[in-house]
């Protein structure tokens, strides 16, 4: 975190590198897939660490918005967010319901053109989290999002 600097404008930290690279040898990424990430720094990064492939960036793919003044119990105002998705549970947070309308179709469309290869989505815990509930028929896991990593990856069969 960047004191100052909103979230959507970070870079990936220097020292996660060694654990994104990880991850790239790991196995658990299909060998042949299409990517696309995000467009905030961070995650392009990752992505461009996570594979050789060409990465297409989806600005549609950018986290839940949260702007303003740091939150002092992030975790309990994300929660608040998943529980009333329809209202900024912070003043400055974009409601989860539009965020999920902006990610959701976003995610669709690529899985649209994509059949049935693999797409490896590079991106951000809570709007995967909305991603995963959407395309499993799920409530949101909000105790997987809360131990969610950096670098983590979620698996969705399609």
């Amino acid at each position: 975190m960047t004191s100052g600097v909103p979230a959507a404008e970070w870079h990936l930290d220097p020292e996660a590198y060694d654990d994104v690279w990880a991850l790239r040898v790991s196995g658990r990424l299909p060998a042949r897939a299409a990517w696309f990430t995000s467009p905030e720094p961070k995650a392009v990064q990752t992505a461009q660490l996570l594979t050789d492939a060409q990465v297409g960036v989806l600005p549609d793919l950018h986290e839940h918005e949260r702007t303003g003044e740091r939150v002092e119990d992030f975790h309990r105002a994300v929660r608040r967010a998943f529980a009333r998705p329809d209202e900024p549970a912070v003043a400055g947070w974009e409601p989860l319901a539009a965020c999920r309308g902006r990610v959701v179709p976003a995610v669709r469309r690529v899985l649209d053109v994509h059949g049935d290869d693999d797409v490896v989505l590079v991106g951000h815990g809570t709007a995967w989290t909305l991603v995963v509930a959407e395309l499993t028929g799920q409530p949101p896991d909000l105790d997987r999002w809360e131990s969610l990593a950096m670098p983590d990856l979620l698996t969705v069969a399609t």
